[in-house]
């Protein structure tokens, strides 16, 4: 028998199990990532989002459904990570508002909210495209809200099987609706997971749920947690990863040293093609940066065992108190980086809050607002400085008391020309004008490497070639390094180019830098080179020109 309305603890075990299902096929999410450079983040970003839900479902005790829907789209919202992650939580928002008064919530129900989850989504989204999860989500709550008009009968779990049936076709759809997927020939990512998470809630729906593994094992007698609910944990993430070991002369024991001093818990496993490291530490950034030196890092998890332990207290089922600083000044700055050198930078640029975080490492939503909150300013700019930041970055900004403004920020150097037009003399729409007006004169470049083999624009890309990007645009995959940057040079220098910001990241000698700074001036003398140690992961080279 079909499950005819869907309950407050109906939805509460749909979301988890929808949780479990992304966070199962979240690396065949991110391996639908069209370019073959290491940013294939699509599946992490939504099953960390889909993970801030399920913590705030098993905390609640029998709700009503109103209770579980709003539960679940505030965690959502606050933990959104990336464009994927954003548009979801955006989904479940419109969807609560409409479940918010009602007690139980059959086909037809389900089917309009989901569409109202759709059009919240839709407008928060500047430009939207075919082709995405957008798109998926879209088609498939109208053809759930078609089929009720058909059948006013049709129950809750008849109306989830209608928006998965279409929607499993809008996603193969999703091909041909967009170029780049098309030269791919893959569908899109957002879409993918989508599925894979609604999947998930009808498995939820009917019962069909996911035993943890750790409930096969011999039920020992439950901690008091509560005895520990003031405890301080010094080294609040258990960081794990598998790097692959390209650099076989990298010294394994000084890894461990560092490590060591940034954490405890410290467990470094290695053969001749691996290294593998578990510690618990303050600062997961520099532990990946260390990993990196060792090869690209086959697997990452980081969680958080201060909200794992908030979860098993019964007095953290509140919300945590936001500390908001007064404001001492009329202006702040926060900018999202990750890098020594980049932080060092843009605090001496004059950025009052820095969030750890980039490529691979989509800040949340929480994260965000907690930077927002932290700098004592009347008004405070937001730099996102990648694409995939920018939208949880607008959902933050309305979260806080304070004026926000994000800046349209898609790159590192298109931050750091913002912060230099800044000019404490100028008003609000003077200032607004000039930072944006000086983002739109940056053209930014990256080298980075190739992640997988991959054939785009009837290129043959080979998995460890250096790739260089232009503008989000492959220029070449090259062999060497430097020649990477080499075409960069080519590429991005015009006769009206005035400055060259060249980023070198981890890995990367200072000699070779400067032997890259001398492609730019090459192309151009007038030219003013400034290079500068970032630190950063993921990306060799970041380069802007002005």
């Amino acid at each position: 028998m079909h499950e005819q309305k869907i309950t407050g603890p109906l939805f509460q075990r749909m979301v988890i199990e929808g949780a479990r299902a992304i966070a199962e096929k979240k690396e065949q999410a991110n391996a639908l990532n069209v370019f073959p450079v290491p940013d294939g983040d699509t599946g992490s970003n939504l099953s960390m989002t889909m993970a801030a839900a399920m913590t705030e479902m098993q905390r609640l005790h029998t709700p009503t459904l109103g209770r579980a829907a709003d539960a679940a789209a505030a965690a959502l919202l606050r933990g959104a990570r990336g464009n994927s992650g954003v548009i979801l939580s955006l989904l479940f928002r419109g969807m609560a508002k409409r479940l918010h008064e009602t007690e139980q919530a059959d086909g037809r129900a389900f089917a309009l909210a989901l569409c109202d989850g759709v059009e919240a989504a839709y407008k928060a989204v500047m430009k939207p495209a075919e082709g995405t999860i957008l798109t998926v989500s879209r088609v498939a709550a109208q053809h759930a809200v078609e089929c009720c008009q058909a059948n006013p009968a049709l129950s809750a779990e008849e109306a989830l099987e209608a928006v998965l049936t279409r929607g499993q076709a809008a996603l193969a759809e999703t091909t041909a609706q967009n170029p780049v997927l098309a030269r791919a020939g893959v569908v899109d990512a957002g879409g993918y997971g989508l599925m894979v998470i609604l999947s998930g809630m009808l498995d939820g729906l009917r019962g069909n749920c996911r035993a943890p593994a750790e409930q096969a094992l011999p039920q020992a007698p439950a901690a008091d947690f509560s005895a520990l609910e003031n405890e301080d944990i010094l080294y609040p993430y258990c960081t794990e990863f598998i790097a692959q070991r390209r650099d076989k002369a990298r010294n394994v024991e000084r890894l461990r040293a560092i490590l060591s001093e940034i954490g405890d818990s410290l467990v470094v496993v290695e053969d001749e093609d691996i290294v593998k490291v578990h510690v618990h530490t303050a600062q997961p950034h520099r532990v990946l940066e260390e990993g990196l030196g060792f090869g690209p890092l086959l697997t990452v998890k980081i969680e958080n065992m201060r909200e794992q332990h908030t979860g098993q207290v019964i007095a953290a089922a509140e919300p945590r108190e936001r500390v908001v600083r007064d404001p001492e000044k009329e202006y702040g700055f926060v900018s999202v980086c990750a890098g020594d050198g980049l932080r060092g930078m843009f605090s001496d640029l004059g950025c009052d809050s820095l969030v750890e975080g980039g490529q691979t490492m989509n800040p949340s939503t929480s994260d965000l607002l907690d930077a927002i909150d932290a700098t004592p300013a009347r008004t405070v700019f937001v730099l996102p400085n990648n694409r995939n930041v920018v939208l949880a970055a607008n959902q933050a900004a309305p979260l806080s008391e304070k004026q926000v403004i994000v800046l349209p920020t898609n790159s590192i150097p298109e931050g750091v020309a913002a912060l230099l037009s800044f000019d404490a003399n100028l008003d609000l729409a003077a200032n607004r004008r000039a930072m944006e007006q000086a983002i739109a004169g940056v053209t930014a470049g990256v080298v980075t490497y190739a992640s997988r083999n991959a054939e785009l624009d009837g290129k043959k890309i080979k998995e460890n070639e250096y790739l260089a990007l232009c503008g989000g645009k492959l220029c070449a995959n090259v062999k060497k390094r430097l020649d990477a940057v080499k075409k960069l040079a080519r590429e991005m220098v015009k006769a009206d180019s005035a400055f060259v910001t060249l980023i070198y990241g981890q890995g990367v000698p200072e000699e070779e830098a400067e032997k890259a700074a001398e492609f730019f001036r090459r192309e151009n003398r007038d030219l003013e080179v400034t290079v500068i140690d970032g630190g950063q992961p993921v990306y060799f080279y970041i380069l802007g020109v002005e």
